[in-house]
Formats: C-alpha cells, structure tokens, sequence
C-alpha cells in the first residue's frame, strides 16, 4: 500500500510539474512553438516523451491546464452569482464574467502565467473553443449570461454577437497585458487586480450599452 501511495504521489507531482511547465512555456513563446521534449527537459523529467505519455496530445495538455485553474474560477463565480441573486443591474451580471479571472490571478500571486497562456489559445483557430467550451458550459456562467441578457437594451442580433467577441477579446487580452507588466516590473494603470477588473467593467458596461449606429 505504502509503495502504491508513493507512486501515485510521484505521479501526481510530474502532472503537475509538466502543467506548470507548459503553462509558463506556452504563455511565453506560444503553443505551438513548444515541444513536448521542451517542456519535459523544463519540467526535469529525464524521459522526454513524459508529456505525451502523461497528457497524451497537445490539445489534451492544454485542456488540462484550463482545467486546472477554471475549477477556482466557477468557485468564485459560484459565489458571486448567488449574491448577486436577481439583479436587474448589468453590471453585476458582467462582475460575474470579469472578476472570477482577476480574483483567480491575485490569488496566485507574481508572476502568473494563465493569462498571457489564455491570450496565446484564444488566438490559435484550433485550440480557442477549449476555453470557450470549458466557460459557456458551467452553469454558473449559462446563469450569468442569461441575467447579463435580460438586463440589456435590445440589441440587433449581428450586434449582439459582434459586442460578445469584442467583451472577450477585451477580458482576454487586458488581462494578459498586465500579468506581462507584472512580470516585467513594470508600470500599470491600476494598482491591483481588483482596481484592474473595475476598470474592465466600466469599459464592458459602456461597450453593450452604446448606441447602434444604423447602416447607411
């Protein structure tokens, strides 16, 4: 039994040392930029094919690192969702989309890699639905979208979805850009992760609730 502990232990911390790894190679080079053999000799494993054998393909991988860290993240939507119960106030509804990532991110401290890595997937066409897959199908975030919905003006459906992808790029790529700041030492505009999704929100808020120029 002890020696079947041991070993499961032993495998546990080489999962985790390879998704750490990864998750720190792929923010900073991009996915498809690192190989497997890369990220095992980064990760110390001294049999170079330990990624493959411990994650089977790179879509795999990058799915599990997003798991990793998106189980926190509906913890904390979890509980903001039910505080924020009926809310006929957009912007409670588009708290509970930023604040979970930003919330997530001060947790972890400096430096942090899941950001710029989220920023590096939703940019590759074959990887961006693992994020986006993993996101919309949590109930918490089905319930967010559905009061975000009910409390906005209505709204072409062209518009709608155009406005949908520019919230995300925002999120996304916002995000990204401070954990590089951080990383680097460098100024941002806001002093915390919490000041930084305050800012976020007003610009989401002002992003679905401008006007609709009409065609001409």
């Amino acid at each position: 039994m002890a020696t079947k502990t041991a070993r499961a232990d032993r495998v546990t911390a080489t999962r985790e040392a390879i998704l750490t790894t990864a998750e720190r190679l792929f923010a900073e080079h991009g996915v498809y930029a690192v190989s497997n053999r890369q990220i095992s000799e980064a990760a110390g494993q001294g049999n170079t094919a330990a990624v493959g054998y411990h994650f089977g393909t790179k879509a795999d991988l990058v799915r599990a690192i997003v798991r990793k860290h998106t189980a926190e993240m509906e913890r904390i939507r979890d509980r903001m969702v039910a505080e924020t119960g009926d809310s006929d106030d957009p912007r409670d509804w588009i708290a509970c989309i930023v604040r979970p990532a930003t919330e997530h991110l001060a947790a972890l401290g400096n430096p942090t890699w899941f950001a710029r890595f989220s920023a590096q997937v939703t940019t590759d066409p074959a990887l961006r639905d693992i994020i986006a897959d993993d996101a919309l199908s949590s109930p918490s975030m089905v319930r967010t979208l559905d009061g975000l919905k009910r409390c906005l003006p209505k709204l072409p459906a062209e518009v709608r979805a155009e406005r949908s992808a520019m919230m995300r790029q925002l999120m996304v790529h916002m995000n990204a850009e401070r954990e590089r700041a951080l990383a680097d030492g460098t100024p941002t505009p806001r002093k915390n992760w919490h000041d930084a999704a305050t800012g976020l929100i007003d610009a989401v808020l002002g992003l679905w609730m401008a006007p609709v120029t009409t065609a001409r």
